[in-house]
């Protein structure tokens, strides 16, 4: 039996939603985060040594990463579901968006949460103007000029085609649905983009994706 050891609001809503689309048999295993740092609680460490979500167990075999635990379980019980055959340009598309999802698309959504906190922090009032000021200074000259340059690339993307890998959906699409959740929670990706708010408004209506919200508890990205 697969056990998803879930931490709330977290990238492990992906696993579950990925097993629902699936539909293969699962457990879920709660962890709730620390109430003050918001990080995962040390249980976390008896399954993986790092400690983080998302993280599966199947019988003898634990996989951590998002980006593996997908592939995993596409690999060993997709029986050619959710992935496009090997040597085609859709596989080609699904191989890069796996991987762009953490690689690209997280990093600079992870900095604006970070200099956001860095901005609001609590500090003495005669250094809070450079604290600031610093942390604007990086928003603008970094941060959101990085996201400007993805939401365009991707709102370009679905203007070629429905789905990240082409004309099906894919795990491929399941994987950028926490980088652009987080975009539209956190960083402004709204209405100006009306591909990528299509798209989000299609798999949120997906019945696996909302079976797997039942199975998780309550999900928000964490701000």
């Amino acid at each position: 039996m697969i056990i998803v050891h879930h931490l709330e609001n977290s990238r492990s809503q992906r696993v579950l939603w990925l097993l629902e689309e699936l539909g293969l048999p699962y457990e879920v295993k709660r962890y709730a985060r620390d109430p003050k740092t918001m990080l995962a609680p040390p249980e976390l460490m008896k399954v993986h040594p790092l400690g983080k979500s998302p993280v599966i167990t199947d019988v003898d075999i634990a996989v951590a990463e998002s980006g593996a635990i997908v592939e995993y379980l596409v690999d060993t019980y997709g029986q050619g579901r959710l992935k496009p055959a090997a040597g085609t340009p859709e596989h080609r598309q699904y191989v890069y968006w796996l991987h762009f999802s953490e690689g690209s698309a997280m990093p600079p959504l992870l900095m604006k949460l970070i200099f956001d906190k860095v901005r609001s922090a609590k500090v003495p009032f005669f250094i809070r103007p450079v604290v600031k000021g610093v942390a604007d200074q990086v928003t603008k000259g970094f941060i959101a000029p990085n996201l400007l340059r993805q939401f365009v690339f991707m709102e370009s993307e679905l203007a070629e085609r429905p789905w990240f890998a082409g004309t099906e959906f894919s795990a491929a699409d399941i994987q950028m649905s926490f980088p652009l959740e987080a975009a539209q929670a956190r960083a402004g990706m709204d209405t100006a983009y009306p591909k990528l708010t299509d798209w989000l408004a299609r798999i949120h209506s997906r019945p696996a994706y909302q079976r797997a919200l039942k199975r998780g508890g309550p999900y928000r990205i964490l701000d």
